[in-house]
């Protein structure tokens, strides 16, 4: 039943439900049972999970710090740090890709539940990159790969998808985007200075929206931790 702007469920069953792209923001549920919930939410860490009257965001931080070790570093604010945060997502990347070599080579084509192969993955990171170093920090006019993965809603949001090629790379293709888009922030962190982070810069999808070049950068490293986590679930869902 809905009251005001609240929808109330009631004994219902909603076992096996899938929810994709929605918000349950300040959602309340109580007397519910959650045996076997699953809960992805990239941006868990902006704010509060209670269960039982516990926020177990930090819980769920330290145990993914954990799980992947560097990623601790990448909310770091001035170019050393960042310089380190970037080093560590290369290193866990390229175990990741070893991990995948080594496996058959259908591993870099398969989907699991829908979600991108390995081989997109790294198409997005790369479209990322393209988007928030080419396109917001270093305003290039043209700043997208072919090969790169936009976002799923990129072209119902109105953007041009005639740039990106609709043929199906080689693995060894996608390899080399993603080492040159590696190449290209770890060649801008080299030099970045404490004033270039702080200055403002429109962002790629709302340009009358500006906000500074760390933010920028700290969205790529956002990218690159949550695509490993989800990359790494689906490779352990495939051994």
């Amino acid at each position: 039943m809905t009251q005001g702007d609240t929808t109330t469920f009631v004994d219902r069953d909603l076992r096996g439900a899938r929810f994709n792209r929605s918000t349950l923001a300040g959602a309340v549920m109580r007397g519910v049972d959650v045996s076997g919930l699953d809960i992805d939410a990239p941006w868990l860490a902006d704010g509060t999970l209670l269960i039982n009257g516990v926020d177990v965001v930090p819980l769920v931080e330290a145990e993914l710090n954990r799980r992947f070790p560097g990623r601790e570093l990448k909310n770091a604010g001035d170019p050393e740090g960042l310089r380190l945060a970037w080093a560590a997502l290369e290193r866990a990347w390229s175990a990741a890709v070893d991990r995948v070599e080594s496996m058959p080579q259908s591993t870099t084509d398969a989907s699991i539940g829908g979600e991108w192969s390995f081989a997109q993955t790294l198409r997005h990171l790369a479209f990322a990159t393209d988007a928030w170093l080419g396109k917001a920090i270093l305003r290039l006019p043209q700043p997208f790969h072919p090969l790169g993965q936009p976002y799923t809603e990129y072209e119902t949001d109105g953007f041009d998808m005639s740039v990106f090629a609709t043929r199906h790379p080689s693995f060894a293709e996608v390899l080399d985007l993603r080492a040159e888009r590696q190449a290209m922030v770890r060649g801008f962190l080299a030099t970045v200075t404490p004033g270039l982070l702080a200055e403002p810069r429109p962002t790629p999808w709302s340009p009358a929206h500006e906000r500074p070049v760390l933010h920028c950068l700290q969205v790529i490293f956002d990218e690159e931790w949550e695509h490993l986590r989800y990359a790494t679930r689906d490779l352990d869902a495939q051994q």
